[in-house]
């Protein structure tokens, strides 16, 4: 996968049978969680200075960690990476108290950068566990946030990777069993995996609140009111962030006729708009929008510059920094303590 955009030939303006337009979902990009993790690397790099270390990609962006790395933040997969003392960040995605633990030992002066909606989990799984429930996981494994969410109650957590499995999946005592979920998935697959694991163990318990994010769900519901009426889908995001995969699987499912995950513009192909008068546009939720309108732009060259945004919801979710970061270098507090921006 490429870290920056390649250069190609410009799309073609080629006829089709009818007049073409660009239906872009909204809300789609940034997230509140996003945004917050992506700033507080920044601000943790003018407050410090470079370099400042982070643990895994920051967000799951390949632009957003590469623009960071130029900035003076260096990635590394484990706090063992990070020389003795330094300041390093938790990534948005949460990180097990192994993990916590490891970096008190080497002395590093941590940042937890992890999204509040993930933080919620975590904190979900710690009661479940103290309270001897089995908690049946559904997400991927190997994922960073599964990993984080596992490690809080690693002797209680079985992870359930589809809704195949659910048919599969052992319990100890069906009486004392809850599902958790993570927070990027499919609703609707995560709902089918619900449903059959309720088939088996009627008294499976539900989370206190749901685990899936305002944000996915948003997303989710924008581009399936585009789908339906799209002969092709775009969707910007980055190949192994969850969510924007999901929407690209979403459009297939809701009657996009094709759909296409990229990073960069130079991605998109000619043939992809061969006879398609329709394209819906998107992008997941750790997106920054330069990368939409760089898509728009190459788009409306090719005759595509009629665009209608499709709005199925408004965000005006903020969370606020970590908090070391809240205050400047002399004591005050920041202007950007809520929030960061969304650019």
């Amino acid at each position: 996968m490429p870290r920056v955009p390649g250069r190609r030939e410009r799309l073609q303006n080629i006829p089709v049978d009818g007049p073409k337009k660009v239906l872009l979902a909204a809300p789609r990009g940034y997230c509140a969680g996003v945004d917050r993790a992506v700033v507080a690397v920044e601000k943790a790099l003018e407050r410090y200075g470079a370099p400042v270390y982070v643990r895994k990609q920051i967000v799951h962006n390949i632009h957003v960690v590469t623009e960071l790395e130029k900035m003076g933040a260096i990635f590394v997969e484990e706090v063992d990476e990070v020389p003795s003392g330094a300041h390093v960040v938790f990534s948005a995605h949460g990180v097990s108290p192994a993990v916590v633990n490891a970096a008190a030992d080497r002395e590093l002066h941590a940042i937890d950068a992890t999204c509040p909606l993930v933080t919620k989990v975590h904190r979900e799984a710690v009661r479940f566990a103290r309270d001897d429930y089995q908690i049946l996981l559904i997400g991927h494994e190997g994922h960073e946030e599964v990993e984080g969410t596992a490690g809080e109650a690693p002797d209680h957590v079985t992870i359930v990777n589809s809704p195949d499995e659910a048919d599969t999946i052992e319990v100890a005592d069906p009486n004392k069993v809850v599902w958790l979920s993570q927070t990027t998935l499919s609703v609707d697959e995560t709902m089918e995996t619900v449903r059959r694991l309720r088939e088996r163990f009627p008294n499976l318990q539900d989370p206190p609140s749901d685990d899936i994010c305002y944000a996915t769900q948003n997303r989710q519901v924008a581009i399936k009111k585009v789908a339906k009426d799209a002969d092709l889908v775009i969707v910007v995001g980055s190949a192994n962030s969850s969510n924007s995969v999901r929407l690209v699987e979403v459009a297939l499912e809701y009657g996009a006729k094709a759909a296409y995950r990229v990073d960069y513009v130079d991605e998109v192909k000619q043939e992809w708009l061969d006879g398609v008068k329709t394209v819906g546009v998107t992008s997941g939720a750790s997106v920054p929008e330069i990368l939409v309108q760089e898509v728009l732009a190459e788009l409306a060259g090719a005759g595509y510059a009629d665009v209608e945004e499709v709005r199925t919801a408004e965000e005006d979710l903020m969370f606020s920094l970590p908090k070391e970061l809240r205050q400047d270098a002399s004591g005050r507090r920041d202007e950007r303590a809520l929030g960061g921006r969304r650019d």
